[in-house]
């Protein structure tokens, strides 16, 4: 019999992989409506990927399977980013549904890599991203991204605030858009921590599914200044399979825990090398040490990248690999690691509604 109860039946048969629960569970299917022989609802995804047509396609089959009745499936797809449970505990940033720290113990271990490219796969993806550059000492957005302009200043009521530089379908802002080339910035930590703050409460961003913070490497006054001045969705820990970069990121990882920050997960980088002429695979800083700490943190390992000249050379050209390389596997691999942290992220603000007050260290 064509009715809602039973479509809904047939809609929650249909497979989707990754998905924690099937579609009618997961609030994915809403404003049904059966108008004679024809069928037609939303299809709301809580998180981006590219597979909505396929996903879309599925359902229409089910139907039409089940139903031999039926003469026409419409299906609307709609985006629909879960929102931080933290949200409401701050005035900053009130358009950004999740922020994410991406850390390092120390440098050196590829972080800027990751959050370039995490950023650039969540908005090829249809994500609406904003990235910080909060690595105020040793900015590399504006290299990684291939942009040197400066933000335009815009009046916002009696103020004056600036808009975001956009790259990729990325919104950025970093200090290397505001000091020229090859000048450093000599700057006390109260300084370097101000700036931070103000490129969250003096930019006009707009709404933003996911805004990324590169941090820079180690547990100082600049990471305090972020966890105190916005509840952060989670942070994301970048670490080498090498055991002294393993150590530094424990302590990253256990600064976030102690000041309540969820973490998202553990990336990480040069994983291992695949030599172009013979296909071996080398090992050259260890095996599994960003696997093993989300083991023992009981936080998800959100995949492990390759030492590969494309990541490289994307870099310096200020092309992101999935662009540079789109069909290549470390492009693939970065897509992975994004769609897999979007779902991670969905998991924390559906498990967390309640947090306990920040830690304020001095």
């Amino acid at each position: 019999m064509l009715n809602k109860e039973n479509i809904l039946k047939s809609l929650a048969a249909v497979k989707i992989p990754d998905l924690k629960n099937d579609l009618v569970t997961s609030g994915m299917i809403s404003s049904l409506e059966i108008v004679g022989e024809i069928v037609r609802f939303d299809l709301v995804f809580s998180t981006p990927t590219n597979n909505h047509e396929k996903v879309k396609e599925e359902c229409i089959k089910k139907i039409k399977n089940d139903f031999p009745n039926v003469t026409e499936v419409f299906v609307s797809i709609k985006s629909k980013v879960t929102t931080s449970a933290k949200k409401n505990l701050s005035d900053i940033l009130p358009y950004v549904k999740n922020t994410i720290a991406v850390a390092s113990g120390k440098g050196g271990v590829g972080k800027s890599t990751v959050a370039v490219n995490i950023a650039a796969a969540l908005a090829k993806d249809g994500a609406k991203v904003g990235l910080i550059d909060a690595d105020i000492y040793g900015p590399s957005i504006p290299l990684m991204l291939g942009v040197r302009e400066r933000p335009k200043m815009i009046p916002v009521g009696p103020d004056t605030r600036m808009l975001p530089v956009e790259q990729y379908g990325i919104k950025l802002m970093s200090i290397g858009f505001l000091v020229e080339n090859n000048v450093p910035v000599i700057w006390r930590g109260p300084m370097a921590s101000g700036a931070v703050k103000q490129f969250m409460s003096d930019v006009e961003w707009e709404e933003l599914d996911y805004l990324l913070f590169d941090m820079p490497p180690g547990t100082g006054d600049i990471q305090l200044t972020l966890c105190q001045t916005i509840p952060l969705t989670g942070a994301v820990i970048v670490t080498t399979p090498q055991e002294v970069s393993v150590a530094d990121a424990r302590k990253a990882l256990h600064m976030f825990t102690r000041v309540n920050v969820p973490i998202v997960g553990v990336v990480e980088n040069m994983s291992y090398f695949i030599a172009p002429d013979t296909k071996n695979r080398y090992n050259i800083f260890g095996t599994d040490g960003g696997k093993n700490l989300a083991e023992e943190c009981n936080c998800a390992f959100l995949g492990g990248i390759p030492i590969e000249q494309g990541i490289r050379t994307g870099g310096d050209k200020g092309v992101p690999v999935i662009y540079n390389e789109p069909d290549s596997e470390h492009a693939r691999i970065f897509t992975e690691i994004s769609r897999t942290l979007t779902r991670e992220i969905e998991h924390i603000n559906e498990s967390h509604s309640q947090f306990p007050t920040i830690e304020i260290i001095k």
